[in-house]
């Protein structure tokens, strides 16, 4: 399946750090849209979502930033919104 993954990084502090990671773990740039990528996925969509959360993080915590919002959308399948909380180290829902 298709993975799309979109995000709203600010203060971001090392872009090109950020974008390394993220290529390592299998997500390219969307050519013209920044902070857009695209990978694929064989697993299941509760792990897919899981191991974007884990690479995003990962890759926020190595380049210093200083908020991130997320959506993706996995196959046919588009998630809600999130938001990193600095606090917890976790991704919460973003309700506007």
């Amino acid at each position: 399946m298709d993975v799309i993954l979109v995000l709203d990084i600010q203060g971001l502090q090392d872009k090109e750090k950020f974008e390394k990671h993220i290529k390592r773990e299998g997500f390219f740039p969307i050519e013209g849209e920044p902070f857009s990528y695209q990978g694929e996925t064989t697993t299941h969509q509760l792990n897919t979502k899981l191991y974007i959360f884990d690479v995003v993080k990962q890759g926020l915590l190595k380049s210093g930033y200083k908020r991130c919002k997320i959506i993706f959308q996995i196959g046919e399948y588009p998630m809600e919104a999130y938001i990193y909380n600095r606090e917890s180290g976790e991704f919460d829902i973003f309700v506007l």
